[in-house]
């Protein structure tokens, strides 16, 4: 009849290939700008050593000496 087939396996072949290779990297980017923007901004949480000091002596870690002696070095 009409055998438009004929001729075409290869085409197809590379047309599968570059279904898998478009989508693949669409979902690539996707997950690449979900992971860039879901990232919580490390540096903005840091303290800095008195507080860690103050939170450490809140919690019965140091004594009351220990907080003075750390203070006073940091200030």
């Amino acid at each position: 009849m009409w055998y438009f087939h004929e001729g075409m396996g290869w085409w197809m072949v590379f047309g599968g290939i570059w279904v898998v290779i478009f989508w693949g990297g669409l979902i690539a980017l996707i997950i690449w700008g979900v992971n860039l923007f879901g990232r919580r901004d490390v540096s903005s949480h840091k303290q800095d050593p008195l507080d860690h000091a103050k939170e450490r002596y809140a919690r019965g870690e140091i004594s009351r000496e220990e907080f003075e002696r750390i203070k006073k070095d940091l200030i």
